[in-house]
């Protein structure tokens, strides 16, 4: 698999289980830390909505809806330069490898997001949560990718 294509067909699954995953873990510290469930994927919405998006607690479609797909259209956009740029690897269908390389790409994401990445296209959750829920929300988001990637090379 060294064609776009193709990496843009086996995303789909990684990406998709990489959003749900990261998402249930936001909901979750969310609800524990910021009283809200709805708090870290409202966040997200910062990117069309400014900073004030980063306080609002309650499901709304301007925040939350828009949240979740930035956060699923970033989750997309990662799980397409780890089928591209891991594929050799992931087509070994090693499950050890292929969570390594996931763990990989989620913190190379991770990096991203904080370091290189400017504020406001920054993801917006970490005004919500604490450390220790970023990398909850970072490593669930890497099972995600690595459950996909695996489970799209099964039976190949």
């Amino acid at each position: 698999m060294d064609t776009w294509s193709t990496a843009l067909k086996h995303s789909v699954l990684p990406g998709a289980l990489a959003s749900l995953a990261s998402t249930l873990v936001l909901a979750t510290c969310g609800k524990r830390e910021a009283g809200s469930m709805f708090a870290g994927v409202n966040a997200v919405s910062h990117w069309l909505w400014g900073d004030k998006a980063t306080r609002v607690d309650k499901p709304t479609l301007k925040h939350t809806l828009v949240g979740y797909l930035i956060h699923h259209g970033a989750s997309m956009f990662w799980a397409a330069l780890f089928e591209k740029s891991c594929c050799k690897t992931l087509d070994k269908k090693e499950a050890a490898t292929t969570a390594t390389v996931a763990a990989a790409a989620s913190a190379v994401a991770c990096f991203t997001d904080y370091q290189l990445t400017p504020h406001r296209l920054r993801p917006g959750f970490e005004e919500r949560l604490s450390h220790t829920s970023l990398l909850m929300v970072y490593l669930a988001f890497g099972a995600g990718l690595a459950a996909g990637a695996f489970l799209n090379r099964r039976d190949s």
